[in-house]
């Protein structure tokens, strides 16, 4: 049998005529994309799809087919009923093209970033599972049966790891030293201490998860802390976690730069991980300036002296301070994890409900007023023994030890008082 020509306009065809056709197939393209989109929203078809890759895109030509392919060739090879989505955030190279081509599915995003393009993906998404990767080839798409196998075994978070630690590994050239030996392993381990999170890289892109849990989590992250916030989150939630080891490639861009930022994605993450833990940005600092201001109280009081020093009135003026910031600070925790659990960023807390059941509006709003009535009641001592001297010169030393703690338990009952009725209002059921 002889191979058959490829098919070619006819040429008695005019430009009006050229033109029409260009645009029936246009129309045709477009319609394609039409019934794509209706089969999203069809909730029948959407239990035959067990995964949907979903790789979020901005101008990734050079390195969109192969992973494309690799994602397809992956889930043919070990059965896998799925699709890819790639999520576009505005490319303008052609990606788009190139997606649809290989029997992608394109899913345009205009709100810029990362966690926006990942987010408007997934939520098209037609699978029980979902498996996000960067389409740089840096990840290995090969791999995503061992991430299907740990989802089908019930875990709901599979998150990739490529360092050694977790049994990965970095190829070379694939990761920046700093990134490698400082930057990852850091925020890893802190992600670990701060919440428990059981993973040995948080920063790798290639994870999978159930659907339902994403659901659930309500990420809100639009940039690159997105990936963070749901290690975060499943780590609050106690979300049953597992960890693959990966293999991490060096990018395969050449159009441009990767879009990581050393030090600005750094302290993002970093900002994250405070944000989301009241108790290491607010609670542990204020509980160290309250105990070392209660120190330096029991000491300046009766001018103890230290090393040859004598702690006087100095010394019982910044122990003050001390003990108000750290009394703020603590406010500030109490305050922040309310509010977060509230808005459903946070789990409930038990510890801080039963905080707050002993210490209630009513009680906060009696001790505060005996605090700041004894406050005042030591200013008004030492007022009366100016009093007394015909409101001339005072002993410094002496005057300072009355109205020292008088300003300080003054203030810290009046912020009691205004801080019980801040909480009370954080605490109160809103219609969502």
């Amino acid at each position: 049998m002889s191979q058959s020509a490829p098919q070619t306009l006819p040429p008695h065809l005019t430009p009006e005529m050229e033109t029409a056709a260009d645009a029936i197939l246009q129309r045709l393209q477009e319609t394609e994309q039409t019934v794509r989109d209706a089969i999203a929203s069809d909730n029948s078809v959407a239990i035959e799809t067990e995964l949907s890759v979903v790789m979020p895109c901005l101008n990734e030509a050079d390195t969109l087919a192969i992973c494309i392919e690799k994602a397809q060739r992956a889930m043919r090879g070990a059965g896998i009923e799925g699709e890819v989505i790639v999520a576009d955030n505005g490319s303008t190279d052609g990606s788009q093209e190139i997606a649809r081509r290989l029997g992608a599915r394109v899913v345009p995003v205009t709100e810029k970033g990362y966690g926006n393009a990942l987010m408007g993906g997934i939520r098209a998404a037609l699978g029980e599972y979902v498996i996000m990767g960067d389409a740089d080839d840096s990840y290995d798409f090969l791999e995503i049966p061992k991430f299907v196998d740990k989802l089908r075994a019930g875990h709901e978070l599979v998150q990739g790891c490529r360092l050694p630690s977790g049994g990965g590994k970095v190829l070379p050239g694939a990761m920046p030293p700093s990134h490698r030996w400082l930057g990852n392993p850091m925020f890893s381990w802190l992600v670990q201490r701060m919440f428990n999170a059981p993973i040995h890289d948080v920063y790798c892109g290639l994870r999978g998860f159930t659907k339902k849990l994403y659901n659930r989590l309500d990420l809100r992250c639009t940039g690159m802390e997105f990936a963070t916030e749901m290690i975060i989150k499943c780590s609050l939630f106690e979300v049953d976690i597992a960890e693959v080891p990966t293999t991490l490639h060096p990018d395969g861009r050449k159009a441009h730069a990767p879009h990581l930022r050393t030090f600005r994605d750094g302290w993002r993450t970093l900002r994250f991980f405070l944000m989301y833990s009241p108790r290491w940005l607010f609670l542990v600092p204020g509980i160290g300036l309250a105990i070392v201001g209660l120190v330096g109280y029991l000491l300046a009081m009766p001018g103890t002296s230290v090393l040859g020093a004598t702690l006087d009135a100095h010394t019982l003026l910044a122990a003050s301070l001390s003990i108000l910031l750290g009394f703020q600070l603590v406010q500030f925790a109490v305050f922040a994890k309310t509010f977060a659990i509230s808005e459903g960023l946070l789990p409930d807390d038990s510890r801080l409900g039963g905080f707050l059941k002993v210490m209630s509006l009513e009680r906060c709003l009696i001790g505060g007023t005996l605090a700041f009535c004894a406050g005042t009641g030591l200013l008004l001592t030492a007022t009366g023994s100016w009093w007394k001297a015909d409101f001339g010169a005072l002993d410094y030393s002496t005057t300072m030890r009355w109205v020292i703690p008088g300003v300080t338990l003054a203030a810290l009952g009046f912020q009691t008082i205004f801080a019980s009725f801040f909480v009370s209002i954080l605490r109160m059921g809103r219609r969502k």
